[in-house]
């Protein structure tokens, strides 16, 4: 009786005429593996689960104000849904919305920008001269121990009420985070990664974005989304003091004239414009680190 009708497990000679079948995930590599889509991750039922755990949490909280306002001891102050709905509509989807916030994503937007390519191009040169970073330092921390609000009475002295102020108010408190990440990040560049580059004679310009920039990219992405947050705080702060249009002076004027709604629809507003930025700001961190964090998966063995 042959071994195959004994049911030998054996390992049998290579046939060339029939060469065995290698296990496909055994040939790919670790980052590779990483990127293949998990089951139920991508098609219409993957993006309905992301939906669902999105919305869950705010129509849980929606659901309790709505039932904490239904109550016979609420008061003028606290609207229900209902109202904060139909104010919002009134106000937003009317000419509102080119008068008080595009304005006010105009100096958002202006003074992120600003700050990001200050904190940027004065991190770099920072982490990179350290004479210079022990010379500025001193200067550069008295100048973060300010509060960003406390400037706005000065730069109202200095520059009025125009967007000037509003925009300097904002990239003052933005570029800290930016510029202390960068710094870090530049500092953290791997010396081996640095030594190799120098070898083969990569210098100036192309050192500057293929090595130094990408490889502190992680943490300026960090000092960014912090600086995000920070603008929009300072965005409202300071168009409450002194303006003429914004979402900040509108809640202001909606609170001292008592029309509770509208001032509910505006911190709502806010709230909405904050999620979708932030929304904007994760689609593109995650094409500009897909690298980082593909490399961090590989090295977990996901």
């Amino acid at each position: 009786m042959s071994r195959t009708a004994l049911g030998d497990t054996r390992s049998t000679p290579h046939d060339p005429q029939n060469p065995p079948t290698a296990d496909p995930t055994e040939q790919e590599s670790p980052v590779a593996r990483t990127t293949r889509r998990r089951p139920g991750a991508g098609g219409p039922a993957g993006v309905a689960l992301r939906t669902a755990h999105i919305l869950l949490l705010p129509t849980v909280l929606i659901g309790l104000y709505w039932a904490f306002t239904a109550q016979p001891g609420a008061g003028f102050y606290t609207p229900t849904p209902s109202a904060i709905g139909s104010a919002f509509a009134e106000l937003w989807f009317s000419d509102r919305f080119f008068v008080d916030v595009l304005p006010s994503l105009g100096r958002l937007l202006t003074g992120f920008a600003l700050a990001a390519l200050i904190g940027v191009g004065l991190g770099v040169l920072l982490g990179l001269d350290s004479r210079v970073r022990a010379t500025i330092e001193p200067v550069l921390e008295f100048l973060r121990a300010i509060p960003p609000p406390v400037l706005v009475p000065l730069m109202i002295m200095l520059a009025g009420i125009d967007d000037t102020m509003k925009i300097t108010v904002i990239v003052f408190g933005c570029v800290w985070p930016i510029l202390l990440n960068t710094v870090e990040g530049v500092r953290a560049v791997d010396p081996v990664l640095s030594d190799t580059a120098r070898c083969y004679g990569i210098t100036g310009t192309t050192r500057l974005r293929v090595l130094i920039l990408r490889s502190a990219s992680p943490q300026i992405m960090a000092g960014l989304r912090l600086a995000l947050a920070l603008a929009i705080i300072l965005m409202v702060i300071s168009e409450m003091f002194a303006s003429s249009s914004g979402l900040g002076f509108a809640i202001v004027q909606f609170q001292r004239t008592f029309a509770i709604p509208e001032m509910w629809a505006g911190m709502v507003l806010l709230g909405v414009l904050g999620f979708v930025l932030s929304s904007l700001f994760e689609f593109v961190e995650g094409r500009v680190l897909g690298w980082y964090r593909g490399l961090r998966a590989a090295h977990r063995g996901e």
